[in-house]
C-alpha cells in the first residue's frame, strides 16, 4: 500500500550528444569524396601555356552525397596536364601557395571562348563543384547557404585538400557560386553578386576600379598597381547590304524547258536562307596598368579600332532549311507510309485503266511479231495517256497526280532511247558503264549497296525524289512508279532492251530493285535471241559461235589453268536459245532417245563409249588446241553450252534456305547435290554430244584441270611418257560427278531443257515491281538517295576546300557503309546518316555566305585572298578566331566596314521612318554610355564589356604575406555580374 501511495518516479530523456548530426555525416562525406580522388596537398602543375583551357582537355568524375534526405552531386572539372615535376608528383609541397591562387595571376587565358563558366572568371584550371543533384532542387536561404560553405570550410581544412571547392546556390540559371580554397597559412575566398541592373557608377572602369580597392581593403599607401584586362564585345547582326542568294529551284521552269531535262538528274543543294546570324568582334586590351588609360562617366580611351587585339566568332543560324537534307528526309519519310499504290491512286479507276493499257499493249505485241515496229516517241506514254484519254473523261485532268508534261519529261530522262532516231529494236545492247574499279565512285556504290550513278536504278531514284517533294507528293511517287512498271512489261513483250543497265547477269553488290532490273534485261536478250533464232532456223547451214567456257568449274579454276586459248574464251555468237523448237522447252528427237536408252544400258555394263564412239557429233563449238581423247585419240572439242541461270541475292537466300531445309542426313545431302549439279549435268551432255566415245577423264581435262593429275613416267622401253589420273576427290567411289557422269546422255544444248527459263522469270519480276508499295520502292531506293546526295556534298565541298567537312564526309561514307549494307537497316540509323548530311550542307552554306561577306571572290591581289579564305576556314572550324592586324589588317578591314554599313543603314532606316527618341532617351542623350560612344559611331554600343582586375596585396595587415587578388566584371543589356577571389593571409588570424 505504501508503493501505491508513492508518487510516480519522473522519466527523463537523455540526449546522446556523442551521436554524430547531420551536418558531421555531410562533412564527413564531402572529405571522404575527396581522399577517394586524392585530392591532398598541394601537386603543383606546369605553368598554363597561351590558349590551353580551348584546345586542351578537360574531364570530369562525379558522386553523390546527401545532408539529411537532400541530395548533392559532387563533381571534379580538371585540366588534364602533365605535372610540373613527375617524381615529385604526388609529393606535399611546403610553404607554397596553391596552385589555383596562381592561376589568378595568369594572363595567358584571359576570356576563353569555350570552358566552363568558373574558368573563364577565376581561370582555374581544377575544381570542385557541390550541386543539388535534381534541377528542381535550389539552396535559397542564407543560413543554408552559409551552412553548406561552413561545412566545405571545414572538410578542406580537414583534409589539407588545395583544390578549390564551390557550393552552387539560389536558381541555376544564375550560375550563382560560392567557394573557399585553403593552403599552408592562406585561404582564398571566391564571392559572387549577380543583379539584373547595373548601377551608372559601375559602368566603366573607374567605378569598378573603386568596388575592387575598397574590398581588398589594402592597407598599405600608396596601393599597389592594379593590372587590368578588357573585353569588348560587339554583335553585328544587320546583313542588309548582302542578299542571300540562294532560292529553291523552279520545278515548271525544268518542265517548261528553260533548263531542260537533264536537271531531273541533279539534287538541289544550299540553304534557303543565311545560315548565319550574327557576327561576334571581341576587342581586347589585355595588359593594361592604372593610370594608363581613361574610362568613366565622361571619357573613355577605350576605341575598338585601337584596340591591340581583334577576335571573331559567328553564331550559326538555328536549324537553317537546307535544300539536299529537306529532299532526302522528305523520301525517307515515304519509307514510314502504308499505303499501296491501288490504295493511292484509286483501286477501281486504276483497275480499269490497266485493262485497257493491256489490251493496248497486247494488239501492240501481236503488231511487233512479224518485224519489230520503230518507235521514235515515248513507249509508254504512246499507249499509256491514250488509255487515259476515256478514263479522264470520268475524273478530270486535274486528278491526274502528275499532268503529262511532267511525266514525258521524266521517262525522256529514263528513258533516252525512246526519243532516238534509232529504231528500239535491242540490237544496241546496254552497255557497262560502270566506272573503274579503282574509282571512288565505284567504291561508293558498292559500299552503300546502292547502284552505279549512270543507271536507270540511281536516275529513277532522283526522279521519285523530286516528284515526291515537288509534285504531287505521295501520289507522285505512286503514278510515276505506276508509269515505270507498265515500260517495263512494254519493253519485255516488244524485246526492247532497258537502257542504263550493266550488261550480264545481277549485280549482288547493287541494291535489290536494280538486280531485278538487270534480270528482267537478262530475260529481254534470251528471249530477243531466241525469236531471233526461231526466224533463223529455217536455214540449213547454221553456223553457231557460242562463247568458249574452258574450265567450267569456276572456283577450282584460274587462268592458267584453262588449257584453250584465248580466242576460245573470247569468241561470242548466238545463244544456244537460237536452235530452240518451241519456246518453253527443248525437243528431244524421238529416234535420238531411242538409241540414248539402249547405249545408255550397255554403257554400264561394256564401257558405253565405246558404242557411242559411233554417233554423228552435235553441237561442237571448236578444238580445244592440241589436245585429244585419251582412248581414241580424236581431237578434243569444246562443246557449246548452256550459260548458267542468272540470279538475284533473293532466289539466292531462297534457294540457300531450301537447301538448308533438306538437312544432313545421307538422302539429303544427295538430293541437295542433284540439285546443285543441274548445271554440270547439261555441261557433261553437251561434252557428250560434241565428242562421241569421250570418258570422265576427257571431260575432267576441259572442265576442271586440277583435278587431272598428270606425272612423267617411263615406261616398258624405258621412253618418258606423260601418264594421268583423276584426283583423289574424283576417285570417291559414287560420287556426285561419276553420278551424274554416268546419268548424262548425249544431248547437244540446243535440245537441252532450258536452265533459265526467261519467260517465268520475267513474269516473276514484273509481278514483283507491280506489287511495291511506295515505302518499299523508297526502302529499295534510298541507299541511290543517299549515295546521289554524298556525291552532291562531295561536289559541292571541292568548291570550297574545307578539311573539317572532308573529315565529316569520310566518317559519312564510313557510317553509311556499315548501315546500308546490310537489309532492312534501322530508322534511326538511316536518320542519323541523314542529319550528318544536312550538318555537312549547313556548313558548306555557312562557307559561301562567309566568303560572300568577307568578299575573298572579289580579291585582286593573291596573298590578301589566300589570308582572308584562311580566316573565313579558320571561323567555321574554331570557336574563336584572331584577327591577324586586328583593325588594320585585310580582315581587320571588313569588319570594320561591315559594322559601318549596319550602322549608317540603321540610322538611314530610323530617319526614313521619322522615329523620334521617346522622352526617356532625350533625358539619357547625356549619360555618360552616349557621350563615350559618340567617338565610336562606327560600332554600336558593346554587347558585353568584360574586366579582369588583378593584384598583389597583403591582407588583412600591412605585415601579412602578399596574396593575389583577383576581380571579374560582365557587363550586358540585362545582366551584370561580379566574380571575386579575395585571398587572405590567416597565419595571424
Amino acid at each position: 500500500m505504501a508503493a501505491d501511495s508513492e508518487p510516480e518516479s519522473e522519466v527523463f530523456e537523455i540526449t546522446d550528444f556523442t551521436t554524430a548530426s547531420e551536418w558531421e555525416r555531410f562533412i564527413s562525406k564531402v572529405e571522404e569524396v575527396l581522399n577517394d580522388w586524392k585530392l591532398i596537398g598541394n601537386s603543383l602543375g606546369k605553368p598554363l601555356e597561351k590558349g590551353v583551357f580551348t584546345s586542351g582537355t578537360w574531364e570530369e568524375k562525379s558522386d553523390e552525397i546527401s545532408f539529411a534526405d537532400f541530395k548533392f552531386s559532387v563533381t571534379h572539372h580538371y585540366l588534364v596536364q602533365e605535372s610540373a615535376d613527375k617524381e615529385g608528383k604526388d609529393e606535399v609541397l611546403e610553404d607554397v601557395i596553391p596552385q589555383a591562387m596562381q592561376d589568378l595571376l595568369c594572363m595567358n587565358n584571359d576570356f576563353p571562348p569555350r570552358a566552363h563558366c568558373l574558368v573563364r572568371w577565376y581561370g582555374l584550371r581544377e575544381f570542385v563543384v557541390i550541386a543539388p543533384a535534381a534541377n528542381k532542387d535550389v539552396v535559397l536561404s542564407e543560413s543554408k547557404c552559409n551552412l553548406l560553405l561552413s561545412s566545405v570550410s571545414i572538410a578542406l581544412g580537414n583534409t589539407g585538400c588545395q583544390v578549390p571547392l564551390f557550393v552552387q546556390i539560389h536558381h541555376k540559371w544564375r550560375r550563382m557560386y560560392v567557394g573557399e580554397c585553403q593552403g599552408p597559412g592562406v585561404r582564398t575566398d571566391f564571392e559572387m553578386v549577380h543583379l539584373r541592373k547595373v548601377p551608372n557608377q559601375y559602368t566603366h572602369l573607374s567605378g569598378l576600379l573603386d568596388i575592387f580597392k575598397s574590398k581588398i581593403g589594402c592597407p598599405l599607401t600608396p596601393l599597389p598597381p592594379v593590372s587590368i584586362a578588357i573585353r569588348f564585345t560587339y554583335v553585328l547582326q544587320d546583313w542588309q547590304q548582302y542578299f542571300w542568294p540562294q532560292q529553291p529551284p523552279d520545278i515548271d521552269a525544268l518542265v517548261g524547258g528553260e533548263v531542260g531535262g537533264l536537271e531531273f538528274g541533279k539534287l538541289p543543294f544550299g540553304a534557303c536562307e543565311d545560315p548565319i546570324s550574327e557576327l561576334h568582334l571581341a576587342t581586347t586590351w589585355p595588359h593594361l596598368t592604372e593610370g594608363i588609360i581613361v574610362d568613366n562617366d565622361v571619357y573613355s580611351d577605350l576605341d575598338p579600332l585601337q584596340a591591340p587585339h581583334w577576335s571573331v566568332r559567328v553564331r550559326k543560324a538555328d536549324n537553317p532549311q537546307c535544300l539536299l537534307g529537306d529532299f532526302v528526309t522528305e523520301f525517307f519519310k515515304i519509307c514510314r507510309r502504308k499505303e499501296s499504290t491501288d490504295e493511292i491512286l484509286g483501286r477501281s479507276t486504276f483497275e480499269e485503266e490497266g485493262r485497257e493499257i493491256a489490251d493496248i499493249s497486247h494488239a501492240l505485241s501481236k503488231l511487233t511479231e512479224p518485224a519489230p515496229v520503230p518507235i521514235h516517241k515515248l513507249s509508254v506514254s504512246n499507249m499509256v495517256h491514250t488509255a487515259k484519254k476515256k478514263i479522264r473523261k470520268h475524273r478530270g485532268v486535274e486528278e491526274s497526280p502528275l499532268n503529262n508534261d511532267v511525266l514525258n519529261t521524266i521517262l525522256l530522262f529514263l528513258f533516252p532511247d525512246a526519243a532516238s532516231e534509232k529504231p528500239l529494236d535491242g540490237t544496241s545492247s546496254t552497255d557497262n558503264n560502270n566506272p573503274p574499279s579503282e574509282s571512288e565512285e565505284y567504291n561508293l556504290y558498292n559500299q552503300f549497296k546502292s547502284a552505279p550513278s549512270d543507271s536507270l536504278t540511281y536516275k529513277l531514284a532522283l526522279c521519285l525524289c523530286m516528284i515526291n517533294f515537288y509534285h504531287g507528293g505521295l501520289k507522285g511517287v505512286a503514278h510515276l512508279w505506276q508509269e515505270f512498271v507498265l515500260e517495263m512489261r512494254f519493253r519485255w513483250e516488244n524485246n526492247f532492251l532497258i537502257p542504263g543497265l550493266a550488261s550480264g547477269p545481277p549485280d549482288l553488290r547493287c541494291c535489290l530493285l536494280h538486280q531485278k532490273l538487270q534480270m528482267l534485261n537478262c530475260c529481254i536478250e534470251r528471249k530477243k535471241a531466241r525469236d531471233e533464232g526461231r526466224k533463223t532456223s529455217t536455214s540449213d547451214n547454221v553456223t553457231n559461235t557460242y562463247p568458249g567456257d574452258a574450265g567450267r568449274a569456276g572456283d577450282q579454276l584460274g587462268p592458267d589453268n584453262l588449257k584453250g586459248t584465248e580466242k576460245e574464251k573470247g569468241e561470242v555468237g548466238k545463244s544456244w536459245d537460237s536452235w530452240s523448237d518451241s519456246e518453253e522447252e527443248f525437243f528431244e528427237c524421238l529416234s535420238d532417245t531411242e538409241e540414248l536408252k539402249g547405249n545408255g544400258q550397255e554403257s554400264g555394263k561394256k564401257g558405253g563409249p565405246k558404242e557411242m564412239a559411233n554417233l554423228k557429233p552435235e553441237g561442237r563449238l571448236c578444238q580445244h588446241g592440241k589436245l585429244t581423247l585419251l582412248h581414241n585419240g580424236e581431237p578434243l572439242y569444246i562443246p557449246v553450252t548452256q550459260e548458267p541461270a542468272p540470279m538475284t541475292e533473293d532466289l539466292l537466300e531462297e534457294q540457300s534456305e531450301v537447301l538448308a531445309k533438306l538437312g544432313t542426313s545421307a538422302e539429303g545431302a544427295h538430293l541437295r547435290a542433284r540439285m546443285q549439279s543441274a548445271c554440270l549435268l547439261s555441261d557433261m551432255e553437251s561434252f557428250k554430244a560434241a565428242n562421241p566415245g569421250c570418258f570422265l577423264e576427257d571431260f575432267v581435262r576441259w572442265y576442271s584441270p586440277r583435278d587431272y593429275i598428270e606425272e612423267e613416267v617411263i615406261d616398258e622401253k624405258g621412253n618418258m611418257v606423260l601418264k594421268g589420273e583423276l584426283s583423289a576427290r574424283m576417285k570417291i567411289p559414287s560420287n556426285m560427278w561419276v553420278e551424274a557422269w554416268e546419268t548424262a546422255k548425249p544431248i547437244p544444248a540446243r535440245r537441252q531443257r532450258r536452265l533459265f527459263d526467261d519467260t517465268r522469270e520475267a513474269e516473276k519480276v514484273l509481278h514483283y515491281l507491280a506489287v511495291q508499295k511506295p515505302a518499299d520502292l523508297a526502302r529499295h531506293l534510298l541507299p541511290c538517295v543517299i549515295h546521289a546526295a554524298v556525291l552532291k556534298v562531295k561536289e559541292e565541298e571541292s568548291l570550297e576546300n574545307i578539311s573539317s567537312v572532308k573529315k565529316i564526309i569520310k566518317q559519312i561514307i564510313s557510317h553509311s557503309s556499315k548501315v546500308l549494307h546490310f537489309p532492312n537497316p534501322e530508322d534511326k540509323k538511316l536518320e542519323e546518316i541523314i542529319h550528318q548530311i544536312t550538318n555537312v550542307e549547313a556548313m558548306i552554306a555557312r562557307a559561301r555566305s562567309l566568303k560572300a561577306k568577307f568578299g575573298t571572290e572579289k580579291c585582286e591581289q593573291e596573298e590578301e585572298k589566300e589570308d582572308l579564305e584562311r580566316f573565313v576556314s579558320c571561323l567555321l572550324e574554331q570557336p574563336e578566331v584572331l584577327v591577324v592586324g586586328a583593325g588594320r589588317g585585310h580582315a581587320g578591314k571588313i569588319i570594320h566596314k561591315l559594322f559601318m554599313n549596319a550602322q549608317r543603314l540603321t540610322e538611314s532606316s530610323d530617319e526614313a521612318a521619322g522615329m523620334a527618341p521617346p522622352e526617356e532617351e532625350l533625358k539619357r542623350m547625356g549619360s555618360p554610355e552616349e557621350r563615350r560612344q559618340n567617338s565610336m559611331s562606327d560600332f554600336p554600343p558593346p554587347a558585353g564589356r568584360e574586366l579582369i582586375l588583378r593584384s598583389t596585396v597583403p591582407r588583412p595587415a600591412p605585415y601579412s604575406r602578399a596574396l593575389p587578388q583577383r576581380m571579374y566584371s560582365v557587363l550586358t543589356k540585362e545582366d551584370f555580374r561580379l566574380a571575386g577571389a579575395f585571398s587572405s593571409d590567416t597565419s595571424f588570424f
